[in-house]
């Protein structure tokens, strides 16, 4: 296997997509009480919270350790896919950065602090954050080229 050359340039991606997502958890732990909310506009809210699940909250009952678990071996994962890779590198650059950004609050905290609130009237999206955004975009794209080359 041949390292790809393009890999340090992605990596570095995934450093300041991580860095965005940490430095906006600290924020947000920092300056706001757990469930504060800030008013933004008539659908978004900022708002203090924590999972202990996974998307959306799910599975919370299940304890950190499988989301670690799977966290680490997802980083691995994609870890390689970058060093070794020449496909869809820049998704897996984002989906590297959501993976260890969401992994670094469940190891040091328990927890992963999530804070946008979109909304329409009562109904709201669960409370998210920028590694899932990150995770969400990466996805997104490796099934968009995976339908575009199909």
């Amino acid at each position: 296997m041949t390292v790809n050359p393009l890999a340090k340039k992605y990596f570095v991606i995934s450093f300041f997509v991580f860095a965005a997502d940490q430095i906006t958890k600290y924020f947000i732990e920092h300056r706001l009480h757990l469930y504060e909310l800030i008013p933004v506009t008539s659908f978004f809210n900022i708002v203090s919270a924590r999972n202990k699940g996974s998307a959306f909250g799910m599975f919370q009952n299940w304890g950190n350790t499988p989301f670690i678990v799977l966290s680490i071996a997802v980083f691995l994962i994609i870890a390689g896919l970058l060093i070794f890779g020449t496909k869809d590198l820049f998704a897996l650059s984002l989906i590297l950065a959501g993976a260890a950004g969401n992994m670094t609050g469940r190891i040091t905290t328990g927890s992963v602090v999530d804070f946008l609130d979109i909304y329409a009237g009562k109904y709201h999206w669960p409370a998210f954050n920028v590694a899932d955004m990150a995770l969400s975009c990466g996805i997104g794209l490796m099934i968009i080229s995976h339908f575009r080359k199909g």
